[in-house]
Formats: C-alpha cells, sequence, structure tokens
C-alpha cells in the first residue's frame, strides 16, 4: 500500500491528466462566431435551430430554449396550471431549485423520501403524500438515473396529476427504452457547464402538449402569446417572465449536441468500466443501476458502509475526510449535496415571500411537515454519499476511468488512515 496523497504521497492522477470539460474544437468555434457576426444577438436562428435538433434528438414535438433548467422547471408548473395554493410533490433530496421552482408560482412543495439504493422519488411513499390540493409530481431524474416512470404514471393518471420531468441531469438517460424527457407530461433540461451537455448557462423546455406549450411559452417571454420570431402585439395576456437565451449560446449548445452521442458513449464506457472494476471493496457501495435503465453518468455517486468500516461516531465527517482523501488523489470528488430539502432554511421557515407566503394562502400549509426525520432514507443517503464529477467525461477515456479506480482502491486500501481530524481542519 502506498501513502495516500493527502498525507503527502504520490497523486494517482496527476495534473493535466484529466482534460476539462466541456471540450472545444473548431465546429464549436465556427458556430459560435457565427452567431457573434450575425445581426441577430437575441433570438434568431441559432435558438430556432437548436430547438428543432432538439426535438429530433430526444423525441419531443415542442421545445422552447431558455436561460436555465431552473427557468424551464417554472414553465412546466405553469403550463400545467400550478398556481398559488396547488401542492406538488417532488423528492426530497436533490438540487434546490427542484423545489424552489414550485414557490417560483407561489405553490407549496410536499416531499417525499427516496429510494435508498436509487437515491430516487420512491414510488411506494408517493400516494401517501397526495393531498386533496396535489396536482402535480415533479420525478428528478437524478445523476443521470431515470425513476420508475411507470409506477409514478399510474399514479398520477389514478389521482389526475400532472407528471413533470426534471431531466436538467438527465440527457440521454433512459428507462425501458425511452429517453428521459419523453414520459411525463413535459420536462426541463438544464445546459449548465456542469452538465452532460453544456452551452455553458442555459436550459429547454419540451413537451409533446400543445397547451402545455403555449402556457409555458407565456411565462417564457413576458406573458405574450406569440414568440419574438412572430408578429407580436406586446400584450401581456398573463403573468410572465423573460426566459429567453441569446444566440451564442444557443450555437455553442447547436456544436455540442451534433458531439453529444460520442460524448455519451464516453460516458457509459467511462461508467461500465468503474462497475465493473470498483466491485468487492470493504465499505464501498457502489452506483446501482436497475435493469430497466441507461444510466448517463452525470455524476458517478459511492457511498460509504458505515457499519462494514465500524463507523458510528460522526458519519458525516469522516465521509467528508474520505472524499478530501479521494479528491488529494486527483479525482474530481465532491459531496454533491449535504442537505436534504426539507433542511433548508427557506423550507423550514415557510416565509419564502414574507408574511409566511405562499404557505399562508388559507388551507395551503393544512398537513404540511417538512420535519426532516419524516425522511429517513434522504437523511441517511446525504450523510454517507460522495460524487465523482466530470473526471468520467469526454475527452477523457478508459486510461482516466483506470486511474479513477486505482485512486479510489488506494483510498480504500489504506482507509484505517483515514483521520478527519487530520484531514480536515
Amino acid at each position: 500500500m502506498s501513502q495516500l496523497a493527502i498525507y503527502g504521497g504520490p497523486e494517482t492522477i496527476n495534473d493535466g491528466d484529466v482534460k476539462p470539460w466541456p471540450p472545444i474544437d473548431k465546429t464549436d468555434e465556427k458556430l459560435v462566431l457565427d452567431a457573434l457576426y450575425s445581426p441577430t444577438q437575441a433570438r434568431g436562428p441559432h435558438n430556432l435551430a437548436f430547438e428543432k435538433e432538439f426535438r429530433e434528438y430526444n423525441g419531443n414535438e415542442y421545445a422552447l430554449f431558455t436561460n436555465s433548467g431552473t427557468a424551464a422547471l417554472h414553465m412546466c408548473l405553469v403550463g400545467c396550471g400550478v398556481g398559488a395554493g396547488d401542492h406538488v410533490l417532488v423528492t426530497s433530496y436533490t438540487w434546490s431549485s427542484s423545489a424552489t421552482c414550485i414557490l417560483h408560482h407561489n405553490a407549496i412543495p410536499i416531499f417525499v423520501d427516496i429510494d435508498f439504493d436509487t437515491f430516487l422519488i420512491d414510488p411506494d411513499k408517493i400516494g401517501a403524500a397526495i393531498t386533496p390540493r396535489t396536482k402535480a409530481i415533479i420525478v428528478v431524474q437524478l445523476h443521470g438515473l431515470c425513476a420508475d416512470m411507470d409506477k409514478i404514471n399510474a399514479i398520477a393518471r389514478k389521482h389526475n396529476l400532472y407528471v413533470i420531468e426534471d431531466a436538467c441531469q438527465a440527457h440521454g438517460a433512459m428507462y425501458k427504452g425511452r429517453k428521459a424527457g419523453t414520459m411525463g407530461d413535459c420536462a426541463a433540461f438544464s445546459l449548465n457547464q456542469n452538465k452532460c451537455l453544456s452551452s455553458g448557462e442555459g436550459g429547454i423546455f419540451v413537451t409533446d402538449n400543445e397547451k402545455i406549450y403555449q402556457g409555458a411559452s407565456k411565462l417564457w417571454s413576458f406573458g405574450e402569446t406569440a414568440r419574438p420570431e412572430q408578429s407580436r402585439d406586446y400584450h401581456a395576456y398573463a403573468l410572465g417572465w423573460m426566459y429567453r437565451n441569446n444566440e451564442i449560446t444557443a450555437a455553442f449548445a447547436r456544436a455540442q449536441l451534433a458531439k453529444y452521442p460520442q460524448y455519451f458513449k464516453i460516458l457509459r464506457a467511462n461508467g461500465e468500466y468503474l462497475l465493473e472494476n470498483l466491485n468487492g471493496i470493504k465499505g464501498l457501495i457502489q452506483p446501482y443501476e436497475p435493469e430497466e435503465c441507461i444510466h448517463n453518468w452525470y455524476n458517478y455517486n459511492l457511498r460509504l458502509d458505515f457499519d462494514a468500516l465500524g463507523i458510528s461516531d460522526d458519519k458525516a465527517r469522516f465521509r467528508d475526510a474520505v472524499c478530501a482523501a479521494i479528491r488529494a488523489e486527483g479525482v474530481k470528488c465532491s459531496v454533491w449535496q449535504r442537505f436534504i430539502l426539507p433542511e433548508m432554511t427557506v423550507f423550514q421557515a415557510k416565509n419564502a415571500y414574507g408574511g409566511g407566503f405562499p404557505w399562508s394562502i388559507p388551507g395551503a400549509d393544512e398537513g404540511v411537515d417538512y420535519t426532516p426525520e419524516l425522511y429517513p432514507n434522504a437523511l441517511r443517503y446525504s450523510r454517507c454519499h460522495m460524487s465523482i464529477v466530470q473526471t468520467l467525461r469526454a475527452p477523457n477515456g478508459l486510461d482516466i476511468a483506470a486511474k479513477v479506480a486505482e485512486a479510489i482502491r488506494k483510498v480504500f486500501d489504506n482507509i484505517n488512515e483515514i483521520d478527519p481530524d487530520k484531514i480536515l481542519k
């Protein structure tokens, strides 16, 4: 066993070995320069072309390019008619905007615990969370893995609920041969730099439902019924934001989308390599990929088995030290989200807009309980997981995946040397 890098030993992966994300080449440069020198810098031909190309890639009838995945989620809610005082179910463990988007339109998030194996919303716990005010379910395809959509859609049909896919991290991920973003009433994708498909910042709203599309379109552009490329009367017909995006970003998105099928193959190969080569390590729980799913490995999530390691005290702190040791070996390892959403102040305080609003809407807060202990699997997951981010993405191939596996094995071979008091200063 060699000495851990965090204690002065050699790094497994050297600076410069892992190529940056996203890869930029002449195809990006050509399209971005075309947009840069175009007479139209706001919404124009590159926006329209990207929407068409994404529809064709993902299999959706309608698409709108937005300035963020969060904006696209807000558009989903409005398209589905969610309004003040309505309840929307969402997983208790996810990125904050999966739930704060609900507050954007004065509705109330109702959290559901996760399945520990998949870290996704537990379909078997959805039924108990439905209230008379429930209007929709936001299904977060977290870290690039799709939830059990057949079961969730069956529940939604039974209770006449809309299903919104938060596919912000799930580009290309599949469930029973269907792509993320095609299995609900509408969906949102993010194009932030961290995402597997990136344009720096941005997002895209998709649906097959014309009525939902028209409702989302109003929110997207000042409450107007016409888009900028159409004949506009500049009349606000509904409450609207300005969620449009620009030509340079759209051009970059087009270039990256054209290369995404190859990116996806590299992600899949690297993820499968780790699944095969990290098995059997004491104290390490590998990601679970259900047979009916194809993961896009947005994040490759590891969990610590504290019982196997004999760790009983301050488990999250020990996890942080292990993560730091892996990071010191040259692997981009992080604790992606260390709080479950019901723990966050915005929900605990129930005071998003002042005066307790929107929870202060008469009857809206009835039965709403954000006590963290009601979500034990989410709490457990948030204390034990670590994420390998971006390292497995193009152009990094199996040579880098092999080094990642070597680095992780090195840390676990030396797991008895992990001392949080020495590492976390």
